[in-house]
């Protein structure tokens, strides 16, 4: 990493870094294009992450909401996504940032582990940044979004290191 320049998480406040990706349709997505259709989470995960695999059901259960989207910004391929995604139940919409573009996505946030998760407003400002699994985080975004994560029987730790 000698001469490499250190990865820094993009900040709450800031405006969230342009992208377009392609999804697992096959068409590509610009941010601007998410962001038409109203605040957005993006939620940036890797297959064989324990902690994203953790993280899945309950990105799924706010994906319930009309408030918020919640867009999965995959670090794998298509294939592997699309097994990921079965076993874990996963339907929301998922882009692909891809290793052999050099995670264009990824890098332009600052992503140093997964998942790493990104609230944007309509405008394109970030509302909430983290990484890692917060469940105080993910029952805040809940409330906003008029959904639960986490249902009464749910055994989850408040945190965990992605």
């Amino acid at each position: 990493m000698f001469g490499r320049r250190k990865k820094v998480l993009v900040e709450v406040g800031a405006q969230a870094p342009p992208f377009r990706l392609t999804g697992l349709d096959e068409s590509a997505r610009s941010l601007d294009e998410i962001l038409a259709g109203g605040p957005a989470l993006l939620a940036f995960y890797k297959i064989s992450c324990p902690v994203c695999q953790l993280t899945a059901p309950y990105l799924q259960r706010l994906a319930a909401s009309k408030a918020i989207q919640v867009i999965g910004i995959s670090q794998d391929d298509a294939g592997a996504t699309r097994g990921f995604m079965q076993r874990f139940g996963v339907t929301f919409p998922t882009l692909l940032d891809l290793s052999s573009l050099d995670y264009p996505a990824s890098n332009a946030y600052g992503i140093t582990s997964v998942p790493s998760l990104f609230l944007l407003e309509r405008d394109g400002a970030i509302a909430r940044a983290f990484n890692g699994f917060s469940k105080r985080d993910l029952e805040e975004i809940g409330v906003r979004a008029g959904v639960s994560p986490f249902g009464p029987d749910d055994q989850v730790p408040e945190w965990k290191a992605g």
